[in-house]
């Protein structure tokens, strides 16, 4: 029985709630349904119903998502074998997402080390490189141009294959394979299948070319790895991993910057901030981590291993919790006014590169590249505007991240 704990007395979930329908509506643009925020001041922890799974708890207030992302006791190795609450119909190989440590640790400290803050910082000139070659061409292509498909798309992709040792020229094959990655309708199962096996083949060829030929990129340092110690790395964990760090790598930042420059572009007052101050820019950045919300909703339940009380509720063994990111940085227990985009915050602890073992490994080469991206565009584009109408934008659907297809500028 699910038992809900307040005030020294348990009752029922039943009895005490229903499970709403979730997600609560279709994304806005980048709106928040509003219902989040009575939530975390009225039912903090809410039963929830998804498309497809088994009922879950939504955790909506900060320090219940920041504990359920981080506390041992929530797992997501537990999901597997499991009808794990989620947005879409196939449930398929999670891999790193379906791990908890030790086995998380093992693969994660194999690439940990191209991804530190000093590793980042020795490719910020070559990101830099990358920002001003692609404003030259659209600059040549001339006012308007479409800042998805000649700036946010190509920066991102450039910078994941130079690491990964990913020939570029190949974008658009793995590119189009990626978007099984975060699908939720927009394809068929079948697809996604077909996708997935068609990205996995292509870094098995990869692979099979560095051990021809080996190469001083993060892709051989992983074949090197799993050459030499069978036991840190199996085949197939060098194919996933290596699949979604190519995935991952560019996917979120080519979907957030897009979104980090429609949200200035809409809010000018903040544009012309940074314009007339650029060394806010890194602050920016993380202000719009936290204020745009990636993700259409919460994802990847964490399930409880024993008993647990999250805030006044108590969440019994074997039950998923979902966490609400986007809710935990609009908490106005955590963030003053935290509907309002403040590049001046004393303290930004928000949850947009998640939190505990699964804390987002390439963090700090997404700053990065939204930081030159943002720099760059500011300067070389200071009377940058939108070259449509704001509700002409075309949205991404059936994705689980939030963004534009297309986002026309002007200069």
């Amino acid at each position: 029985m699910n038992s809900y704990a307040h005030e020294g007395a348990t009752m029922s979930t039943g009895e005490l709630m229903a499970a709403r329908t979730y997600p609560f509506s279709d994304p806005d643009r980048l709106n928040l349904n509003p219902l989040y925020e009575q939530l975390r001041h009225n039912e903090p922890l809410s039963r929830v119903r998804l498309p497809y799974g088994e009922e879950a708890w939504l955790a909506t207030r900060y320090d219940d998502v920041r504990l359920v992302l981080g506390d041992a006791r929530f797992s997501r190795a537990a999901s597997v074998g499991r009808d794990e609450p989620r947005t879409h119909p196939h449930q398929g190989e999670m891999g790193m997402l379906a791990m908890d440590p030790p086995e998380h640790t093992r693969l994660r400290k194999l690439i940990a080390k191209a991804f530190t803050a000093r590793r980042v910082e020795t490719l910020r000139p070559r990101t830099q490189e990358i920002a001003d070659e692609l404003i030259d061409g659209m600059q040549a292509l001339g006012s308007p141009a479409d800042l998805v498909e000649h700036f946010a798309t190509p920066l991102p992709v450039t910078v994941i294959c130079e690491l990964l040792g990913v020939p570029f020229a190949d974008r658009d094959r793995f590119q189009l394979w990626s978007e099984a990655i975060i699908s939720t309708t927009s394809l068929t199962p079948q697809q996604i299948m077909e996708y997935l096996g068609n990205l996995h083949a292509y870094i098995a060829g990869l692979i099979a070319q560095r051990r021809e030929h080996e190469t001083d990129d993060l892709l051989g340092a992983m074949v090197k790895a799993r050459d030499e110690d069978n036991d840190r790395l199996t085949e197939a964990e060098l194919v996933q991993l290596s699949a979604g760090l190519l995935a991952a790598g560019h996917e979120t930042t080519v979907t957030q910057l897009p979104n980090f420059v429609y949200v200035l572009l809409t809010n000018p007052d903040r544009f012309a901030e940074l314009r007339a101050d650029p060394s806010l820019v890194p602050a920016a950045v993380d202000e719009l981590m936290r204020y745009v919300p990636l993700g259409t909703a919460a994802a990847f339940a964490r399930y409880a291993t024993e008993d647990v009380m999250v805030g006044d509720v108590l969440v019994r063994a074997g039950e998923p919790v979902l966490g609400a990111l986007a809710s935990a940085n609009r908490d106005d227990k955590v963030f003053e006014h935290p509907d309002e985009l403040d590049f001046h915050r004393e303290s930004n602890p928000h949850l947009g590169f998640g939190h505990g073992p699964h804390h987002c490994v390439g963090a700090q080469l997404a700053r990065m590249e939204l930081q030159v991206a943002l720099q760059s565009l500011i300067t070389r584009f200071p009377n940058l505007e939108l070259a449509v109408a704001e509700e002409e934008l075309p949205w991404k659907k059936g994705m689980l991240v939030r963004g534009l297809q297309e986002l026309p500028v002007r200069w």
